[in-house]
């Protein structure tokens, strides 16, 4: 029952409309006693010759006013305990939801995207039937078992009464056996259904790479073995949770059996009548369910309980990204002086960044160029605050950006990395993400200057285009023009390119960086990339290589210099000229 104590708080905060769900079941469970007593009654009429018309229509009329009642009772129950049910799941979702908004980078790489999603549904399934079925089960079995015991040993007789809840502690004893392992059982088949979710979701968005390389058929056998697991874990789930039913059943088997016994021994003697009898066997009838909901509740109560275990693991995650007291909300503004001594990603005991030091003047531009894996990203991620673990400092405007809140920060830059995310909707609508009041000449003023306008307007629904999910229907170059365009729209204090003009021509990234120039007067910007051609009008450019700077200068200085920013310089010039003469 520890479920029920871990949700109090929603209990507590739902108890007027719980209380009033349970005091239903109670009086339903009160009504129901009356039909097996007039049975009882209409039999010994019969069997005593007594009844008439009259008393047959008066108990008619008992019976079906106790049934309108029961209805109007019900109805009123159902909407207030389950509709509490779906309040609880709507809550802890949006927990779930916030949660992860507010989780950095280290939290999505232990934590796989199908996983999280089964944790966001599946889960809250279990934990919405501990608030629904569960409270339903519990107050049902309770109000039903207790009020038929009480009208079994008051109305009829206690001795059969006796025998008849004799079997009944063995019952409990099976079901609290039964729970523990479903208990372990229902957890293992949660984790199972979550890899199946991975598997599921990893799958489709890598569909194109598995066709181009043919894998169809190895990926189909695997998911068939993630799904023979699933499959497994929830067999043997199913295992336990068959054993409640017969178990109940050989339970109230032999209480009907005692109970025939000896209450024929009691007629027999007189000492009861047919009709009590009757009235009895009939409450034994409804004592059927009470033993069968506690079966069932201690089911929902192990699936919830394991379900909302592996909730509050996710919830008790903290983030390593916080915000200190007294942050600074003011926008970013001036200079951006970048002085970091070291850093290592987390579980890694190689250094990424090794004296990584530079001043950008406000509204001066860096280009940083280096080797794939040379440390060009992992510099911009401590700028883009997705670590705040390192050693040295990195100041805006003579602040540290550690002592700025993460919207002053980050709703001021504009941030294009190299894989532009896009999201299932229209192209206008990807453009004008951080704002959508924005109108369409804005959008379009940001979509000519990314050289992108040309490519919309020739689609056929131009910029009421849908991109598909990630932007499936896009080329690369274009996603990445809208992702720049977008980062226009708000124009960002700092504008940082991370790679982003890998997929297009040379003369669309010209004219990019030339319309970005025009407009970005004052205004800061990196560009991180392998085309040097991208770096070359910047006021710094620096040379990264395994997490260090080993050149810096301008383009002319670097030229000058016989080191590796030369030798691509002159590698990519022999590159464009051959494929110019390929033309």
């Amino acid at each position: 029952m520890g479920i029920f104590k871990r949700l109090s708080w929603f209990f507590k905060q739902e108890k007027k409309s719980y209380m009033i769900g349970v005091a239903g079941l109670l009086i339903v469970a009160v009504l129901q006693l009356i039909p097996p007593r007039i049975i009882g009654i209409v039999v010994d009429e019969i069997d005593t010759n007594t009844i008439t018309q009259e008393s047959l229509t008066f108990w008619l009329l008992i019976l079906a006013s106790t049934a309108v009642f029961q209805y109007v009772l019900r109805y009123m129950w159902r909407v207030r305990i389950w509709g509490n049910a779906a309040k609880l799941e709507q809550i802890v979702r949006k927990q779930l939801y916030d949660h992860f908004t507010n989780m950095d980078n280290q939290f999505f790489q232990k934590y796989r995207t199908g996983d999280l999603m089964a944790h966001a549904t599946n889960d809250l399934r279990g934990l919405r039937m501990v608030a629904g079925g569960g409270i339903l089960t519990m107050a049902d079995a309770l109000s039903v078992g207790l009020t038929t015991l009480l009208a079994m040993v008051f109305i009829v007789d206690w001795r059969l009464t006796l025998l008849a809840i004799i079997p009944l502690p063995f019952l409990a004893l099976a079901s609290r056996v039964l729970g523990r392992k479903l208990h372990l059982r229902f957890r293992d088949a949660q984790a199972a259904f979550s890899q199946l979710n991975d598997k599921v979701q990893e799958s489709i968005q890598g569909i194109k790479v598995i066709k181009t390389f043919g894998q169809e058929k190895e990926d189909i056998e695997e998911f068939s073995v993630q799904t023979d697991n699933v499959v497994l874990k929830n067999k043997s789930v199913y295992k336990i949770d068959s054993l409640f039913d017969p178990t109940i059943t050989f339970i109230m088997g032999i209480s009907y059996f005692l109970t025939i016994l000896v209450g024929g021994l009691l007629i027999s003697g007189n000492e009861i009548s047919i009709g009590d009898f009757v009235t009895f066997i009939n409450y034994i009838g409804m004592l059927v369910w009470p033993m069968f909901a506690i079966g069932r509740l201690f089911n929902i109560i192990e699936r919830g309980s394991a379900s909302y275990d592996r909730i509050e693991n996710l919830l008790n995650e903290d983030t390593s990204i916080e915000e200190r007291q007294g942050a600074i909300d003011a926008p970013i503004s001036g200079e951006l002086n970048y002085a970091v001594d070291s850093f290592r990603y987390p579980d890694d005991n190689t250094e990424a960044l090794n004296s990584i030091h530079f001043k950008l003047e406000a509204g001066g531009t860096l280009g940083i160029v280096g080797k794939t894996g040379a440390g060009k990203t992992t510099i911009l991620k401590l700028l883009l605050r997705e670590y705040d673990d390192y050693k040295g400092k990195i100041e805006y405007g003579r602040y540290d950006i550690r002592d700025y809140t993460l919207d002053a920060l980050l709703k001021h830059v504009g941030y294009v990395p190299q894989d532009n995310y896009l999201f299932s909707n229209t192209i206008r609508e990807n453009i004008r993400f951080a704002d959508p009041s924005l109108s369409q000449e804005a959008v379009e003023a940001a979509a000519k200057l990314a050289d992108i306008h040309a490519d919309i307007v020739d689609l056929p629904e131009g910029y009421d285009t849908e991109v598909g999910e990630r932007g499936v229907s896009l080329s690369g170059g274009q996603k990445q023009r809208i992702s720049i365009a977008r980062a226009i729209l708000i124009n960002p204090e700092l504008m940082i390119l991370d790679d982003s003009l890998s997929a297009v021509d040379a003369k669309t990234e010209e004219s990019i960086l030339s319309g970005l120039k025009k407009i970005r007067t004052g205004q800061t910007t990196i560009i991180a990339a392998h085309r040097i051609s991208s770096v070359m009008h910047a006021e710094e450019i620096i040379v990264i290589d395994s997490g260090k700077i080993v050149e810096r200068g301008t383009h002319n200085t670097l030229l000058a210099i016989d080191g590796w920013y030369k030798d691509m310089f002159e590698q990519q010039q022999l590159e464009r000229k051959i494929e110019g003469g390929d033309e």
